[in-house]
């Protein structure tokens, strides 16, 4: 083939792939321009709504959002004011119908218990509230330590058991309560998701044993089988302690001995004899 010939095909086919992008682009450009930009307004958190507070006017504002309204979006203000928040929403969020309590069902921790489930306050320090690391939607196990009653033996042997696993925390913070002389006194309350059995369970032991709080990874939700820990036992490497027992003493008889009668008659007369066993007594 001719070079001339071929530099010319070459350059006919880069003017044409460069005119072809070229109405690409501006046929692209003209449909963007005819095609209305989809706005929506929606309300908002003007600052921080804590999970059980009362939605207010103050707390809520009007955004505008480039797209369509997300899933559940409120719309007017006024559908939000007056219910409870299930959920923390944070300043510039779009509230939800999902982060709201029904209208009417009020504030605080009681629209957000499922049906069926209580929620238990346990009152905590520090140390029991895993150093301040408790926090809502975690999971916790609950250990009791105390000493059993009527033990045998009259043993004062301190155990430890695990009471509840696998348990959600609904809420973590401080309350105010008075002490004996009246004045007010800051303590950790933890607020436990648990089944009206466990509440019964937990609400007795947290009144006469100690209560500790195990932290758990939330994706852990087996639930172990732990026997009880005594305090015996650590001090023991490991093993449970020996129960002593007592040997039995064998207590000999003396066997009875047999004696052996003999009836003698002589002529009318009869008369008997008796024979004690050799080595026995008449």
């Amino acid at each position: 083939m001719n070079r001339r010939l071929l530099t010319i095909l070459l350059v006919a086919f880069v003017v044409a792939a460069s005119c072809a992008w070229l109405v690409y682009r501006l046929v692209g450009a003209r449909m963007a321009a005819s095609k209305p930009l989809v706005m929506a307004r929606v309300v908002a958190a003007a600052k921080d709504i804590p999970l059980g507070a009362i939605v207010t006017t103050a707390d809520l504002t009007t955004i505008t959002i480039a797209g369509e309204a997300p899933k559940g979006a409120i719309l007017k203000p006024e559908d939000a004011v007056g219910r409870g928040a299930i959920s923390e929403i944070y300043q510039g969020e779009p509230v939800l119908e999902s982060r709201l309590a029904g209208a009417g069902s009020g504030g605080g921790l009681a629209p957000i218990i499922p049906h069926g489930m209580r929620a238990c306050a346990v009152r905590v320090d520090e140390v029991v509230g895993v150093a301040g690391f408790v926090l809502p939607g975690m999971r916790v196990d609950v250990l009791a330590s105390g000493t059993p009653p009527n033990l045998q033996g009259g043993t004062q042997n301190t155990v430890t058991e695990t009471l509840l696993q696998n348990i959600q925390v609904l809420s973590a913070g401080t309350d105010y309560q008075k002490d004996a002389t009246g004045k007010p006194q800051q303590v950790q309350v933890v607020n436990l998701l648990v089944t009206p059995e466990q509440a019964e369970m937990l609400s007795l032991a947290s009144n006469s044993l100690k209560i500790q709080l195990v932290l758990r990874n939330p994706l852990d939700t087996q639930v172990a089988k732990v026997p009880p820990t005594e305090m015996s036992t650590i001090f023991s490497g490991g093993a449970p302690p020996k129960i002593p027992t007592r040997r039995a003493t064998r207590v000999r008889r003396k066997a009875a001995s047999t004696a052996y009668s003999v009836i003698i008659s002589n002529g009318t007369s009869t008369t008997e004899q008796k024979f004690a066993e050799p080595g026995g007594q008449h």
